[in-house]
């Protein structure tokens, strides 16, 4: 069981790392002329191309599989990939980039809420205060201490983000289909893609692309360099490895491991665009660690009734030899 956890710790720290990389590679293709809409769909489309083949080799003989988890398949797709991206981006154009994302990331408190209305599993103690400690610390990280101008729309794109976030750790946590992470995460981005697609052939999303090279540090790279590390990287390997530790870590857990994101999203910044964060966002970074810490430490071991639970088998004691 540790083992499983320490698998699960090391993937999810792995996928916060590289989609952390996705700000400063898409902000380098937005210097460009790109639109959001046209860097997330090709984002999104280059990694269900990445994961097609692996996906579809790891279905052999399993493809009956595709009928208990195709449900799940499509709420990631169009929830997870595609609705998160969208309403982030759509909030974006009407507040602040860092109101934005504070918003999405309150979907990890949609996660706990979610899982005490609907399994039961009331947050205890540490819980909570981890909740608020991350918290805090993501406000410390996103610095929205300053001047921001806030738009009720764009309050509201920024909590479906929310909402898409949640469902993306949710729906990852759920084995229960027995589909194999990769076959999870292919499905879901092939979905996402068609689904932007549509919303970009519709006019929901301008869908301006260019050629120019990409800038980042004292590199240049051709568009189409930027577009193949955004898709394989950030996309391809991070929802690949974020959902393989997810399954490992629970929703919960997973989660909160997720708000590293916003960390390595920062140290990116500074080593690809010259962005060094501020003492109050590193500061910040040690907050949402601790946050995580704090879960850590409240999660309870396999096989532990919970405290409702311990006055039940008290009371009934299972009997002698079985």
């Amino acid at each position: 069981m540790r083992s499983r956890t320490l698998v699960g710790l090391t993937f999810a720290v792995l996928s916060a790392m590289t989609f952390g990389t996705s700000g400063a590679l898409a902000k380098g293709l937005l210097d460009t002329g790109w639109s959001p809409g046209a860097a997330v769909t090709w984002r999104v489309g280059v990694a269900a191309l990445v994961l097609l083949v692996p996906g579809a080799l790891m279905m052999r003989g399993r493809w009956h599989l595709l009928r208990r988890g195709w449900v799940s398949m499509a709420l990631f797709g169009l929830l997870a990939v595609a609705g998160c991206q969208l309403a982030y981006f759509l909030a974006v154009e009407r507040i602040s980039v860092a109101v934005a994302l504070l918003l999405e990331y309150l979907g990890i408190i949609l996660v706990v809420g979610w899982l005490w209305a609907r399994h039961g599993q009331r947050p205890r103690p540490l819980t909570v205060a981890g909740a608020a400690v991350a918290v805090a610390g993501l406000i410390f990280v996103l610095d929205v201490f300053g001047a921001v101008q806030v738009d009720l729309i764009g309050v509201a794109w920024g909590l479906v983000a929310a909402v898409g976030l949640a469902v993306y750790f949710v729906v990852s946590a759920d084995d229960s289909t027995g589909l194999p992470p990769l076959v999870l995460a292919t499905g879901g981005l092939t979905i996402g893609t068609l689904a932007l697609v549509a919303a970009g052939l519709v006019g929901i999303v301008p869908m301006t692309t260019a050629t120019a090279d990409v800038r980042l540090a004292d590199l240049s790279l051709p568009w189409w360099g930027a577009i193949l590390l955004l898709g394989v990287v950030a996309a391809a390997f991070a929802y690949a490895t974020g959902i393989a530790a997810t399954r490992r870590l629970g929703s919960k857990l997973g989660s909160f491991v997720g708000l590293t994101e916003v960390m390595f999203s920062f140290v990116w910044a500074w080593v690809l665009l010259g962005q060094m964060p501020a003492a109050i966002q590193l500061l910040g970074g040690l907050l949402i660690l601790t946050g995580v810490v704090l879960v850590k430490l409240d999660e309870r071991p396999a096989g532990l009734p919970s405290a409702e639970q311990r006055p039940r088998l008290e009371e009934h004691p299972e009997p002698a030899g079985v």
